[in-house]
């Protein structure tokens, strides 16, 4: 190799290093921020413009620093947090920001793992502050969604207040559970809860079912009185009416009410079939037997 092609080499080597100083591309899902002797010089491809592609930079006085663009996602781990009421709940929450001011973003944390764990710091201590003045069912059910409200604005305000140059798009409890050492205690004052409860609900059970078999009760007794009662007058008037009927015929033939009165005093005696009476054959118990109804 003769000193020629050395330099040729040598220029080569250095065209092509100078290429790739000069000349960077930036993805349409990231951001760049340019900067020289450590310090931000300008945004490429920020939110709301579109500058991705080729572009070019001072090679070797500026360095390019490559940022997502998109919503990022935060996993927190697992937090233990005490409730208003004194429980201990096991918290997993997840936050997704985007980086919507890149040298804001640059100047504080400088990269996104930097931003991971600040990130991570405030949203446990918001979701603290928030969940522990909430009880563990407000958490689990009942104000879920309006906590997760309150828990993100906290963040965006702290975020905001310490210039983090992000903007909190949303953050959400994937699962709150009690420690396991806490649950069988739990799940035995539950059950008690509820077999309270359903003694209770027994208990009105019951007494609506007494109350309702006092009240039949009573309306039965009350029917069958008025129907003995209705049953009576009628009887009664029936009697009136039968007797006056008697009365009225007896009194237009004398001689068949005797017969009639006979005739019942016959069916009284010897109804049943097992009276026996010993009675003289000239009695006049017997006359209409040897006279016929006229009785003479």
């Amino acid at each position: 190799m003769n000193a020629r092609s050395l330099v040729l080499g040598l220029a080569g080597l250095f065209l092509l290093t100078l290429i790739f100083q000069t000349f960077y591309i930036v993805d349409q899902r990231q951001q760049a921020i340019v900067v020289q002797f450590g310090d931000p010089v300008r945004v490429v491809n920020p939110p709301g413009k579109n500058q991705a592609g080729l572009n070019l930079k001072i090679p070797f006085v500026e360095q390019v620093l490559k940022l997502d663009r998109r919503n990022i996602a935060l996993e927190a781990a697992q937090e233990e947090i005490i409730t208003a009421g004194q429980e201990r709940l096991v918290v997993d929450a997840f936050l997704r920001y985007r980086i919507n001011q890149p040298l804001q973003f640059y100047r504080t944390l400088r990269d996104e793992q930097t931003a991971n764990d600040r990130i991570e710091r405030l949203m446990n201590s918001s979701l603290r502050q928030v969940l522990g003045s909430a009880s563990s069912t407000d958490i689990i059910s009942g104000r879920r969604a309006e906590l997760m409200q309150q828990a993100k604005a906290d963040v965006s305000r702290r975020a905001e207040a310490s210039k983090l140059g992000i903007q909190v798009i949303d953050l959400r409890i994937r699962r709150a559970d009690l420690p396991t050492q806490n649950r069988e205690s739990v799940f035995r004052r539950m059950s008690t809860s509820r077999q309270q409860v359903a003694a209770q609900l027994r208990a009105q059970g019951e007494q609506a079912k007494r109350e309702i078999i006092a009240e039949a009760d009573k309306e039965v007794s009350i029917t069958l009185a008025t129907a003995r009662e209705q049953s009576g007058q009628i009887t009664g008037e029936g009697d009136a009416q039968r007797t006056r009927i008697f009365a009225q015929s007896f009194g237009k033939d004398p001689s068949f009410a005797a017969f009639f009165r006979s005739m019942q005093a016959y069916e009284a005696s010897f109804g049943d079939g097992e009276t026996t009476m010993v009675l003289s054959p000239d009695s006049a118990f017997f006359k209409y037997f040897e006279r016929g109804p006229s009785g003479r």
